[in-house]
């Protein structure tokens, strides 16, 4: 035994000196025993240890963000006397913007490319490469907005930062696409998993939204990431930062109406929400002014709507959880309505604006310059809704109102339908309640908001302008493939050509010294004016006496379709399957004739990505 560990070591020491003669100059010592690691265990092996590390790390980083704007607000909201309150809704939600642009446009140079669809493009355009600034960037910026209350969520910076450690930790240890998207999706998941405590809604997301289109076969790495992401949340962060919700009702069939409402309103709620948003959005884009006025406008406007609605400060998770516990006072309190007589109307008033007014604030947050995502803002709004709802519904008259359940169901169906993903709405918020008996419920919210919002738009309207591009993958698997390779590359170059007066003779000459069975037919000027393929000519070719055979514009036929270098190669596809043909003419917009395309070629490439974006 003694014998086996020092050849054991030994063979470290060897590996060790010949990676740092061949290897990198300089190497940290932990990367040493990682590389060895790698050259000893087999794949599956280093993927399990990965997903661990990685999702450590990006554990890690939630918690430091999740914890630091937490103590901000808690400071600001609890510690501070109104009066005193109204000067910070005043100036840090402002200021929170302004500085975020300052750092952009300054610390990195201006590349504030933000939100999951940018990880969605790296996966589909990038082989899964993401820059390693943004395992920092997203951090400090978002730390910055919603620290200082600008009103969007952290989990998608985290969700990206993850995804950046993921990607480069990849990149490091020189791993292939397949373990580069599936370590990119573990910090991902580790991330959204420290967010909410919520390993199994950390996982969801990874397959409903991050993987989605990717042909999937591994998923422990993704579970041990999101195991240890939601342990060292439970570990590190205090009970009252954490995601929890501990006042709910048992389910009780005879509420099922209560919920298929609420359902159909929160699917129209996520349709408006999604709209507004949209609309905010192309307004300030709109704008011809630098960014940094933009940034003070926005931060100007974001102000005066949380010094009009504190609820809008920030996250606003304490206020949803105030809900559900039925604590309603506390948050009036801290608003100018503590002025006016608290009825129920006043009430319904209260929540009604908040609803109407949540989205402007994210919007303006989010696209003033602000950095955050829609996880939180949907999840708030879909609460307030819920409890909206609940209200009204005692007002009116009925008893027996689940107001809990209703708060929590109304988070996931708002956050379903804004964020299309279901099931990670569904496991978010059972595991973040311990209510698992409330699945029927959640199930029903949900589903019928996502089928509502999908019955608008099919595919998620903040990914639209990417899915349209071909820039990101959808669930049309072919399409996702057929994006990734470019018609320019696919073009034979060397394809044979043969000027229009030239003689039969000529051609058969050029046939019985080439290679290709399709040729060209040009003019003096490479204008393309016909093709022949080898039946066309196949009576010639063994005929000896070709004298008076002519010319080969006698023989040539016009192409059934034209190609261009700029079309999309589905485009393309569907000119092989219309016509029935195996080869195509590509020509420029000169008319120039560039090369022939062929079916056999964009089937082989298909195949090879098909075999390599396989995860």
């Amino acid at each position: 035994m003694e014998i086996h560990n020092k050849r054991k070591y030994l063979g470290f020491l060897k590996f060790k000196r010949n990676f740092q003669k061949y290897g990198l100059e300089k190497v940290r010592s932990y990367e040493l025993i990682l590389h060895w690691l790698k050259s000893r265990l087999n794949r599956n092996q280093f993927l399990i240890l990965s997903g661990i590390l990685v999702g450590c790390t990006a554990g890690l980083a939630g918690v430091l963000l999740k914890a630091l704007v937490h103590y901000i607000h808690y400071f600001i909201v609890t510690k501070v006397h109104f009066e005193y309150q109204i000067l910070f809704y005043i100036v840090f939600p402002f200021l929170g913007i302004v500085l975020t642009t300052a750092i952009v446009l300054t610390v990195f140079k201006g590349q504030d490319r933000k939100g999951i669809g940018a990880i969605l493009y790296e996966i589909a355009q990038n082989s899964s490469i993401v820059s390693s600034v943004k395992m920092y960037s997203q951090i400090i910026q978002s730390a910055i907005t919603v620290g200082l209350g600008g009103s969007a969520g952290l989990e998608s910076p985290i969700a990206v930062s993850g995804a950046a450690i993921g990607s480069n930790y990849a990149q490091t240890y020189k791993l292939d696409y397949k373990e580069r998207t599936l370590l990119l999706a573990a910090g991902a998941t580790a991330g959204i998993a420290s967010a909410f405590n919520a390993p199994i809604a950390g996982i969801m997301f990874a397959f409903e939204i991050l993987l989605t289109g990717v042909v999937f076969s591994d998923f422990i790495p993704l579970v041990v990431a999101a195991v240890c992401g939601s342990l060292l949340s439970r570990v590190l962060l205090q009970e009252d930062v954490l995601f929890r919700f501990y006042a709910r009702e048992s389910f009780n069939y005879h509420n099922i109406p209560y919920y298929l409402v609420l359902g159909c309103i929160a699917g129209l709620y996520a349709r408006y929400f999604v709209l507004i948003s949209q609309k905010v959005e192309h307004f300030i884009k709109r704008r011809t002014i630098s960014r940094m006025r933009i940034a003070m406008l926005g931060g100007a406007a974001l102000s005066m709507l949380c010094l009009l609605l504190p609820p809008l400060f920030g996250e606003g998770y304490d206020v949803v959880k105030a809900f559900a516990d039925g604590n309603t006072q506390g948050i009036i309190h801290n608003s100018f309505f503590r002025y006016f007589e608290t009825g129920e109307w006043s009430l319904i008033l209260f929540l009604a604006l908040i609803c109407l007014l949540k989205v402007f604030a994210t919007s303006i947050t989010i696209y003033s310059g602000g950095n955050g995502g829609n996880f939180a803002p949907s999840l708030f709004a879909g609460g307030t809704l819920g409890f909206l709802f609940a209200i009204i519904c005692k007002q009116v008259g009925f008893t027996d109102v689940p107001v809990s359940n209703l708060v929590l169901v109304g988070m996931a169906g708002v956050m379903s339908g804004v964020m299309y993903a279901p099931l990670t709405a569904i496991f978010l918020i059972a595991e973040s309640s311990m209510g698992f008996d409330l699945f029927i419920p959640l199930m029903i919210v949900s589903v019928m908001s996502y089928l509502i919002a999908r019955w608008f738009s099919v595919v998620p309207p903040d990914f639209r302008t990417l899915a349209a591009e071909g820039k990101i993958f959808t669930h049309e698997h072919d399409r996702n493939l057929l994006s990734i390779l470019h018609t320019k590359d696919l073009i034979d170059s060397d394809s044979q050509t043969i000027n229009i007066d030239r003689s039969v003779t000529d051609l058969q000459e050029m046939i019985k010294h080439g290679e290709k069975n399709i040729f060209a037919i040009i003019d003096a000027r490479r204008h393309l004016k016909g093709i022949l393929t080898l039946d066309d000519i196949r009576p010639l070719l063994f005929n000896t006496n070709l004298g008076d055979a002519g010319t080969v514009q006698q023989l040539m036929k016009a192409p059934i379709a034209i190609v261009h270098p700029q079309q999309a190669l589905p485009e393309i596809i569907k000119l092989f399957d219309d016509t029935g043909v195996w080869h195509l003419p590509v020509i420029n917009d000169q008319d120039e004739f560039i090369g022939f395309i062929s079916k056999s070629a964009i089937l082989t490439s298909y195949r090879q990505l098909l075999k390599e974006y396989s995860v």
